[in-house]
């Protein structure tokens, strides 16, 4: 419910305390300006099912390795919404675990118990208090599960694995195979059919939570090399069975997740996907996951009840090659984007890696038409009629972390004015002011 207040201020409604509503969002633009040829696409709302993001910034899932007993604390409460008050439409919850022994460390978040719905709820109730959107990851790391977090990283060739004596599961980590990442990874279990079937109940489960949580949507993991994007690769999936094998085989486990969830969540909420687009194996002469199979996948999944592709890569295969440029991750999705519309299919796709300017994050979503009069800091952008763009939206993780403004400060440099959050206004920059 609203809290009632004695002040000029209208408060935030449907908000278990008082605090100023922000009207407008940071991060949006004046009403009038809406609409207009002279607002990047990037600054324009975003409509996922029932739900509307206010513009095409996402703060992609970021492990942070400090909850307790898979439960979030304050240290997320500011992390997560630090993002959501300086503009950040929609800001997603980093890998939440489904079990407990699908953490990638003991200090993992997790959705696999009621107790873990409140604070998961008090981060929820602020951002919205924001007038901004957040989701949540769900996620099970598979063979990457049970390691340390990543500042007791020991070097090359020293095995990660976390003992049982602090807090880690090393006999009981799951995967399609019993093939290790690598030699400094846990050796893992074979999973049963009856695992893989209980499996899909605690994504069903957790799901259920993430709405009593007040979550506006949901993402499901199946990339970096953790345990959905390992039943999807022919390189860590050797199964005989109904889970191994055939492209159809191998992402059973996934469609029947996502199944699973779609009927255990509102109609009007949406659900997003992440995958590995590529392994980058195509060198080693063996089978592995290829672009050409996530466009198959990718086609698959708006009849499931899948409303957005968040396109990653990588992560699956210690022996990797990435050929890394600016837009390595961005073209890929890409590619996926123009095969589903060359194929009337309806799915959104978000990009996400090295985003780290306004330009290219402007370019990446950018729709058909003249942004003459807009200001990128230094020079005016041409009329780009006829460029296609290569996503509905961006997804961004370490820029923000050394720019948890980086939203107000792209709509500076773009010459966008957008509103700030009503107690930071007295610090705004200039109009016009070069950063």
């Amino acid at each position: 419910m609203t809290v009632k207040k004695n002040t000029a201020s209208t408060p935030a409604p449907d908000i278990p305390y008082y605090t100023p509503a922000q009207t407008p969002p940071a991060g949006t633009t004046p009403a009038e300006a809406e609409g207009t040829n002279t607002v990047p696409t990037l600054f324009s709302p975003l409509k996922l099912r029932g739900v509307t993001l206010n513009n095409r910034f996402a703060v992609s899932p970021m492990c942070t390795y400090s909850a307790d007993d898979g439960h979030l604390t304050d240290w997320h409460l500011v992390h997560l919404g630090s993002y959501a008050s300086r503009g950040a439409a929609l800001t997603i919850v980093e890998a939440t675990a489904v079990t407990p022994n699908g953490r990638i460390s003991p200090e993992d978040s997790g959705l696999w118990q009621d107790s873990q719905i409140a604070p998961l709820k008090r981060i929820a109730d602020y951002v919205h208090s924001q007038g901004q959107r957040i989701g949540i990851q769900l996620a099970h790391a598979g063979r990457k599960a049970s390691t340390y977090a990543p500042w007791h990283y020991k070097g090359a060739g020293v095995r990660d694995v976390v003992p049982v004596e602090h807090g880690g599961w090393p006999d009981n980590v799951w995967a399609p195979s019993r093939l290790a990442y690598s030699s400094t990874y846990p050796e893992p279990k074979q999973m049963t059919v009856e695992e893989i079937e209980g499996l899909v109940k605690s994504w069903a489960d957790a799901a259920r939570r993430s709405v009593e949580a007040g979550m506006d949507t949901i993402e499901i993991h199946a990339a970096h090399g953790y345990l959905l994007n390992q039943f999807l690769s022919p390189l860590s999936n050797k199964r005989t069975d109904k889970y191994g094998g055939s492209f159809e085989n191998r992402t059973r486990l996934l469609v029947d997740i996502v199944k699973a969830v779609r009927a255990n969540i509102p109609e009007t909420m949406p659900l997003l996907v992440r995958i590995s687009a590529t392994e980058w194996m195509e060198w080693s002469g063996e089978e592995s996951w290829t672009p050409d199979q996530s466009i198959r996948l990718a086609k698959l999944l708006p009849e499931l009840g899948v409303d957005l592709l968040d396109v990653s890569s990588g992560g699956n295969d210690a022996r990797q090659k990435i050929q890394i440029h600016p837009y390595y991750q961005v073209d890929i999705a890409a590619q996926i984007r123009e095969a589903l519309k060359a194929e009337g299919k309806q799915l959104l796709i978000g990009a996400l890696g090295m985003i780290t300017n306004a330009e290219m994050a402007r370019s990446i979503v950018q729709e058909d038409g003249s942004l003459a009069g807009v200001q990128d800091g230094t020079v005016e952008v041409e009329g780009e009629s006829g460029r296609k763009s290569k996503a509905d939206l961006v997804l961004i993780a370490r820029q923000f972390l050394k720019e948890p403004e980086f939203v107000l400060r792209v709509a500076q440099q773009l010459g966008v004015e957008v509103a700030w959050p009503l107690q930071y206004r007295r610090g705004r920059w200039p109009r016009g002011a070069q950063l």
